[in-house]
């Protein structure tokens, strides 16, 4: 006889005389790599310490393309400039950054495609003086070496100086 893998969060069946007997089955997952920054178990903005826990947890489970491109930029292994992951700038936690250039290197999978919450951030860490470029996964993948070109081109670019200004107008949020 086949066991069935849900019987185990089963009550076992009362016998004479018994009432109903309630088991919760209680789940100790840890968080998805693939939640983010916006997942379930970030944290709230006014806490910093959990924040830097929470970019420790992101900093452990990698997806396979930012162990990609972080075995390409740690150590000063590219053009010697310094890059940190997973890294809170503000409410956020941002994938890549070299302080040095204030360039935030973002990887993106389908679920980013046409994003708000992502131009709503781009445009604040635009503000507070940073650049970001965003690719996808399929581009460190495929092409790693383009890829490299285009963060060492923007990394040899002026810095950017912040405007000092974000704003969010009408109900639909444009951005100023």
């Amino acid at each position: 006889m086949a066991s069935d893998p849900s019987s185990a969060l089963r009550a076992p069946s009362p016998s004479r005389g018994e009432g109903k007997k309630e088991i919760k089955a209680e789940t100790t997952c840890s968080p998805s790599p693939l939640e983010g920054e916006g997942g379930a178990n970030a944290p709230d903005e006014g806490g910093v310490r959990s924040k830097t826990h929470f970019a420790k947890q992101l900093r452990r489970n990698m997806t396979d393309v930012e162990v990609k491109l972080w075995n390409a930029l740690r150590d000063r292994r590219f053009e010697n400039f310094k890059f940190r992951r997973q890294v809170p700038i503000g409410k956020y936690i941002v994938d890549f950054v070299c302080q040095d250039r204030k360039l935030i290197v973002e990887l993106d999978g389908s679920q980013h495609e046409g994003s708000r919450y992502d131009e709503v951030r781009d445009a604040w860490l635009k503000s507070v003086g940073y650049k970001v470029l965003r690719f996808w996964n399929i581009d460190i993948n495929q092409a790693l070496a383009g890829t490299l070109l285009a963060i060492l081109d923007s990394l040899n670019q002026p810095l950017i100086r912040p405007s000092g200004t974000f704003s969010l107008k009408g109900r639909r949020g444009e951005i100023e």
